[in-house]
């Protein structure tokens, strides 16, 4: 388990490491102060960008085949280990990919009940497989066992529940024969070919399933591409022009060679307010030692977000308990909110289709450590239902209600003495 140190602003509570803790404390976060982010969004009148500035905290999900083997999404196959999962072995998995247990329903309300207001979902991670029906390939989910279009499922669901959707969309694909030479171990040319006579046909079909993905899909509010390595290989202008076509009010992050709308820090919180005279390269940290410790103009302002997984893993793994904290997880929301930026953490649903128990709203007792001043009362702040609690030197103890009382994030009002 991860820990971090408390603060006299953010006491260190006492968790158990389990994904649960996250959303327990999800009900206290919505009281913590987020003052810089709403300064921030009143010094912008893009009305483009007003939804994204405004959101703060989104669910990214890393889900297909590979959860079947507890493995990460991808890189077993580009950058194998001896003792890991064969290619060979790797690409077989979609002919036992059967989520029957999939309720798109259930994933939206697991991101609003965590206070989340957006959601991106992988429609192809770097091995190639779609989880949507395209017309351009074979390797896709209504061609494994399941049968049935994931994303199309889920988009209905968010277009239901008013929850805005992007799509994640890896530029990188193992699997296309433009791509790379797939005569070849994908560890030895998986940063792909653009040298080869093939590689144009390989621009065509990213265009032709982007295209699928803006117009069947319904709103697409994002398009999270992906693309590692040299990524001027992929003529990003020609993709951001045919988003902009066919969906002007699609935002674009940074992983397709050109600037987007918003950058990426992976896996870390930038110790500065992201300013557009910075670029962000992914998981590499050394980009804080050019962020300034002050306020920038507002027409320096760079959007940003944070993606970061709970545990050491994007995909499902069974084997993975070492869960970041929740004290960790609310520290980070506060910190990046309080920056101006939006915080994308990860879930990887199992191969059934469900998302662990573990991530539903708590039907225990809230229990918190580390507030010292006597409570007097305690209520929900959404409908002003009180709350019984009982309280020791140690700990501070809350008789939540079975239901989440919210749409969104609860939070429960605590007088104190």
């Amino acid at each position: 388990m991860k820990t971090t140190p408390g603060s006299d602003n953010y006491p260190a509570y006492k968790l158990d490491g389990s994904r649960r803790d996250f959303l327990k404390l999800a009900a206290v976060a919505g009281s913590l102060p987020l003052l810089p982010g709403a300064a921030f969004i009143s010094i912008f009148s893009d009305e483009r960008t007003a939804w994204y500035r405004g959101a703060k905290f989104g669910m990214f999900i890393h889900w297909g085949p590979y959860s079947l083997a507890s493995v990460e999404a991808s890189w077993p196959i580009m950058t194998p280990k001896p003792e890991g999962i064969t290619e060979a072995e790797y690409v077989e998995l979609p002919k036992r990919f059967n989520p029957e247990k999939f309720d798109a329903r259930s994933f939206v309300d697991l991101a609003r009940s965590a206070g989340q207001q957006y959601m991106v979902f992988t429609t192809k991670h770097h091995d190639g497989f779609c989880m949507f029906d395209s017309s351009y390939t074979n390797y896709k989910i209504t061609n494994a066992p399941y049968g049935k279009d994931i994303v199309q499922q889920l988009s209905s669901a968010c277009k239901e529940a008013g929850m805005p959707l992007g799509f994640y969309y890896s530029p990188p694909d193992m699997h296309h024969p433009a791509f790379r030479d797939t005569s070849k171990p994908a560890s030895t040319n998986w940063h792909g070919e653009p040298m080869r006579p093939e590689w144009p046909l390989y621009l065509d079909y990213m265009q032709l399933q982007l295209t699928e993905l803006l117009t069947k899909y319904g709103p697409v509010v994002l398009i999270w591409f992906d693309g590692l390595n040299d990524q001027q290989k992929y003529d990003g202008q020609r993709f951001i022009e045919l988003i902009r076509h066919l969906q002007s009010a699609t935002l674009v992050n940074d992983r397709i060679g050109v600037p987007g709308d918003y950058e990426t820090p992976e896996q870390f919180i930038p110790k500065g307010i992201p300013t557009k005279d910075v670029r962000f390269n992914a998981v590499d940290t050394s980009i804080n030692e050019k962020l300034k410790s002050v306020v920038p103009k507002p027409e320096e302002f760079q959007l940003w977000e944070t993606c970061m997984t709970i545990n050491n893993q994007w995909a499902y793994n069974a084997n993975d308990r070492d869960f970041k904290s929740a004290q960790f997880l609310i520290r980070g929301l506060v910190e990046v909110a309080s920056r101006g930026g939006n915080f994308l953490l990860n879930v990887g649903p199992r191969p059934d289709g469900t998302i662990q128990p573990d991530l539903d709203w708590p039907t225990a007792a809230l229990e918190i450590s580390g507030i010292k001043p006597k409570a007097i009362s305690a209520r929900l702040l959404a409908t002003g239902q009180s709350l019984k609690f009982t309280q020791t030197e140690e700990k501070l103890k809350l008789e939540l209600p079975s239901r989440m009382p919210d749409a969104n994030v609860t939070t429960i009002a605590l007088m104190t003495s």
